[in-house]
């Protein structure tokens, strides 16, 4: 039987190790600690490495760790770890993105009841000496509405336990269903319904690009008088400068917050406010999250070791050098068809479809299929989609996946076609790779185009007739937009038609609403790949 020896680097939980422990094959070394010389010295001789939050596993230590095929990370965040490197080297990278589910949401629930009753605030007011009932009146939540931005893993758990409270709960979640929605017995809004049905709102998303400052001025002035914030999800999801000013201005009634912007944290403005309660990051801090993250990358370590696959990876696997030559030229295209359709998609999907036709039906093209989802799901969820956890979080999201081969190609060498179906609609893209010219976009919908999948692309769908065009092109350059490229295509004379352009620059969102207030201009959406 093969030996394994396993270092793990950081503080873990005794019991959480134990699955390791107990196996015969694996030799568990504990050096916590370790300076990263010492940690480069050591390296090499270790199969897998667990860490937490402490140790810095950069290319150099992975490099150097030469027997290396696994690294556990005891927690969700892998930032301490690089994935690029990692995956270059061959390297499986696991976390634990289950293992604080729990207790997330039950630290949540207690900062609502904190903020609702101002139990923090009257707790010190008596330890210093001070019995004032008068000032510390609170609320009960019973018949409030609880607005939840988020309705992932926490999120469902944090709606679980308001309803338990008899609270009414609205969700926002560019993935929640009506059908869902339903099944978990609350209501189904957008984000600004969201923002102004609750009386108590709690932020449960990633933080992305396009999540950062969510909670912003703007947000603030949809919400109702007297409204308490909760953020126990990540630091940047709130704009700290606007929730001080709606405290001051009265709009704010109470803040609870577990994260921060900058951390760790101790001199903050937002501290000084009465009507704000903090935690330091203690979202995931109690014995069973500590030991269930434990627990969860020790048996994917397992797995691992002894051959099998991951429940929770976070990068790539290997792949075979010679089938890796023949699929690779097909990711990048295969993402960014994701993302175009990520993009276009305003309601929630149901199912995914990936076609592949001409020399690609000879391939295993999983890893196109995944890297097509990577980019679907990237858009709305960050960094953290991968294409070896992208299956799962779309199974997870209620999204169907499927494959298809075919032989027509319709004249193409070969051809990629990404198609999802929503409760509404149903929207599709086609993309190839044409030797010496590389990737194009070649059909959306039922429309001929030839667009590179790259920059800033505008879609306009219009009515086929004279003048549409050019009103477009007036338009754009009235607001000083430079059209590189412009692709038509229609389905009949006179019929409906779409552009396809590719700009300079990306537009400002008055822009494009002015495009789609033209007449004979149906519908206009920004691209941005």
């Amino acid at each position: 039987m093969s030996s394994f020896k396993v270092l793990i680097a950081d503080p873990l939980s005794e019991d959480g190790i134990h699955p390791l422990l107990e196996e015969d094959n694996i030799e568990v070394v504990v050096d916590t600690g370790l300076s990263p010389e010492a940690l480069l010295e050591k390296i090499p001789e270790f199969d897998a490495l667990l860490v937490r939050s402490q140790t810095q596993v950069n290319h150099e230590v992975i490099e150097r760790g030469t027997n290396l095929k696994v690294i556990g990370r005891a927690g969700v965040g892998v930032d301490n770890i690089d994935i690029k490197a990692a995956t270059e080297n061959g390297v499986i990278v696991v976390n634990a993105p289950n293992g604080n589910t729990n207790s997330a949401a039950e630290h949540t629930i207690a900062m609502i009841m904190g903020l609702a009753r101002k139990i923090p605030q009257a707790h010190h007011a008596l330890k210093a000496g001070r019995w004032d009932r008068k000032i510390y009146l609170g609320v009960e939540v019973k018949g409030k509405t609880l607005g939840i931005v988020g309705l992932g893993r926490i999120g469902e758990e944090v709606a679980y336990r308001a309803k338990g409270q008899r609270m009414k709960v609205i969700a926002y979640d560019p993935f929640l269903t009506q059908e869902r929605a339903d099944r978990l017995g609350i209501e189904h809004g957008t984000l600004d319904e969201v923002l102004q049905a609750s009386d108590f709102i709690t932020v449960h998303t990633p933080l992305l690009e396009e999540t950062r400052h969510l909670i912003n001025k703007d947000a603030f002035a949809k919400m109702k008088d007297g409204v308490k914030i909760v953020n126990c999800a990540r630091g940047g999801i709130i704009d700290e400068e606007a929730l001080y000013q709606a405290i001051l201005d009265k709009k704010v009634a109470g803040a609870a917050l577990d994260v921060y912007e900058q951390e760790p944290v101790t001199d903050h403005k937002l501290f000084e406010l009465d009507e704000v309660i903090a935690t330091p990051h203690l979202g995931a801090s109690t014995v069973e999250a500590q030991e269930n993250v434990a627990i969860d990358t020790s048996k994917d370590v397992i797995r691992i070791l002894n051959g099998g696959s991951a429940l929770n990876p976070v990068n790539i696997p290997s792949v075979p050098n010679e089938m890796l030559k023949k699929v690779e030229p097909y990711f990048h295209l295969a993402e960014k068809l994701g993302t175009f359709l990520a993009i276009v998609a305003k309601e929630p999907v149901e199912e995914f479809h990936v076609r592949f036709a001409g020399n690609l039906t000879d391939l295993n093209v999983a890893p196109i299929t995944r890297n097509a989802l990577k980019g679907f799901l990237k858009y709305h969820l960050g960094s953290r989609v991968n294409d070896v956890n992208a299956a799962y979080l779309a199974t997870s999201k209620g999204i169907t996946v499927s494959e298809h081969k075919s032989s027509e190609a319709n004249g193409f060498t070969n051809l990629v076609t990404v198609e999802i179906k929503t409760k509404k609609a149903s929207y599709s893209v086609v993309g190839t790779l044409l030797k010496g010219l590389g990737a194009r976009i070649v059909r959306v919908d039922r429309y001929t185009t030839d667009v590179v999948p790259e920059g800033h692309i505008v879609m306009i769908h219009h009515k086929d007739q004279p003048g549409a065009i050019g009103r477009v092109g007036t338009l754009l350059a009235e607001n000083d937009v430079n059209i590189a490229t412009m692709q038509v295509g229609r389905s009949e004379s006179g019929g409906e038609a779409i552009m396809m352009l590719t700009i300079d620059k990306p537009l400002e969102d008055q822009t494009i609403i002015e495009v789609q207030n033209l007449s004979d201009i149906y519908r206009a959406v920004e691209i941005d790949l």
